[in-house]
């Protein structure tokens, strides 16, 4: 399953992806999997990574990590998967961002802002 994993670039070493099965964000047909589990061709894979969570079927096995050409061609991601990321992308596109606020002396710069704020 990690080698699996890795190849099709859900997570970018073997190790993440060995992680990511100990930590139950990785299902195999609706059960947990272990990173030593074998994957077939036609599981129905759910994924949980920093990306967000993918739903695909597994059309193709491969060990190794080729480019993202030949990585995209394992797997097939269900419509319904692919439709609830781009609902979830377009929210977080439509909420505020916020700077984080500085930490330390405020710059030459920021004095100014702050004097005219302040009427001076």
């Amino acid at each position: 399953m990690d080698k699996w994993l890795w190849a099709a670039r859900f997570f970018k070493s073997r190790a993440l992806a060995a992680k990511a099965c100990e930590l139950g964000r990785i299902a195999s047909n609706g059960q947990p999997a272990k990173a030593a589990r074998e994957v077939r061709v036609g599981d129905l894979l759910q994924v949980k990574n920093d990306r967000g969570d993918f739903q695909v079927q597994v059309l193709l096995l491969s060990e190794v990590r080729g480019p993202a050409t030949v990585a995209q061609a394992l797997y097939r991601e269900t419509e319904a998967s692919r439709e609830l990321r781009m609902k979830l992308a377009e929210a977080h596109r439509a909420m505020p961002h916020f700077e984080a606020t500085r930490v330390g002396k405020p710059s030459k710069r920021d004095r100014r802002e702050l004097d005219r704020l302040r009427d001076r």
